[in-house]
């Protein structure tokens, strides 16, 4: 018999929709990044990641440029969505925020509607907001 799943376990599944996916950890990327290493080298070494691209995509916001935000934002996005198929994401479902490796998609995600938001793409920023909330509701009290 299993253990019984804890509230807030992002295993947890009370709809009877499809399983969380939980992405695989890539340590190397997060740890140069924490280390303070240039998101764009860190992206440039481990392209399939999101987490280097919602950096360079923070990064760029940060600093006004909204257009190179979204760029890197869709970028670490197309990237997110090849890893959540890859791991049996079939178009729905949960995308839980408090899985640390599924939050560079989850930055990604919002990085784009934020930016798509900032040059009056209202059909686009709309469509990211539902996909994180469909992903998990946490994201948007996480990020803002």
């Amino acid at each position: 018999m299993s253990a019984p799943i804890a509230p807030g376990d992002p295993s947890r599944n009370l709809l009877a929709g499809p399983p969380p996916t939980l992405l695989p950890d890539e340590p190397a990327p997060r740890s140069a990044l924490e280390r303070g290493e240039d998101p764009a080298a860190v992206a440039a070494g481990f392209p399939a990641s999101s987490l280097p691209w919602a950096a360079l995509a923070d990064r760029a916001f940060a600093a006004g440029r909204v257009i190179e935000s979204y760029a890197y934002a869709r970028v670490g996005y197309h990237r997110g969505l090849d890893a959540l198929r890859r791991n049996g994401w079939k178009g729905h479902g949960p995308v839980p925020w408090v899985h640390e490796p599924n939050r560079g998609f989850l930055r990604c995600l919002h990085a784009l509607g934020r930016a798509a938001a900032a040059i009056g793409e209202r059909d686009e920023a709309e469509r990211c907001a539902t996909f994180l909330r469909d992903s998990d509701p946490a994201v948007l009290t996480e990020l803002g």
